[in-house]
């Protein structure tokens, strides 16, 4: 496994994928939850077949894909439906984030995760680094981006940990309420004393 893996997490909207496109192009090895959980979703999974034991098979589109549009508008509604599906992902998802950090060959690894602090994927980390963005902005960037409606991003915002509480469990925390390069210049700051943190346990 890499020997120091920063976690890297926010709300939705926050401005993760911006961080962590920053630190890809200063040559640091990214391992993305989002991209994982695809993979275990995969077409011919057995976690695909699970959902659609459960769901209905009206949740696949003509190739045999997961429609996840279709699924985050049935768990976002539904809790007990949320929670059974995470139990039921996030061990998967878990494994394929070790495989990924093993492979990492970069002077630090980013772990980049939404539900970070949540999953317990922190535990993974040396250090974990809090993108933060009122709510308010998380929907607008969230609907400009996505479109869908207001009250499913909102339940999405209200699913994940509040504010408060990723404030409270980050190490570091980078408040991306302006423009990007605003963002970019703190964390090439940090990405100084990451690299530095790095050194010393190699």
């Amino acid at each position: 496994m890499a020997k120091w893996v920063l976690g890297l997490t926010g709300g939705i909207g926050s401005g993760k994928s911006l961080a962590s496109d920053c630190l890809a192009s200063a040559g640091v090895d990214i391992v993305d939850a989002d991209l994982c959980a695809r993979d275990v979703v995969a077409a011919g999974s057995p976690a695909l077949a699970a959902i659609v034991a459960r769901f209905g098979d009206d949740l696949l589109d003509a190739q045999g894909n997961l429609q996840r549009r279709r699924l985050r508008s049935i768990i976002f509604a539904d809790a007990e439906q949320r929670h059974w599906l995470e139990a039921l992902l996030h061990p998967r998802i878990r494994d394929g984030l070790l495989h990924a950090l093993a492979a990492s060959t970069s002077a630090y690894t980013v772990l980049v995760s939404p539900l970070l602090f949540e999953s317990g994927q922190a535990a993974l980390c040396q250090r974990t680094l809090l993108i933060d963005a009122p709510e308010s902005l998380q929907l607008t960037r969230t609907l400009a981006r996505d479109g869908g409606d207001v009250a499913q991003v909102q339940a999405i915002i209200a699913s994940q940990w509040s504010r408060q509480q990723r404030c409270a469990a980050a190490d570091d925390i980078l408040l991306n309420d302006g423009s990007c390069a605003a963002l970019e210049d703190q964390l090439m700051t940090l990405h100084q004393h990451y690299l530095e943190a790095a050194a010393h346990v190699r």
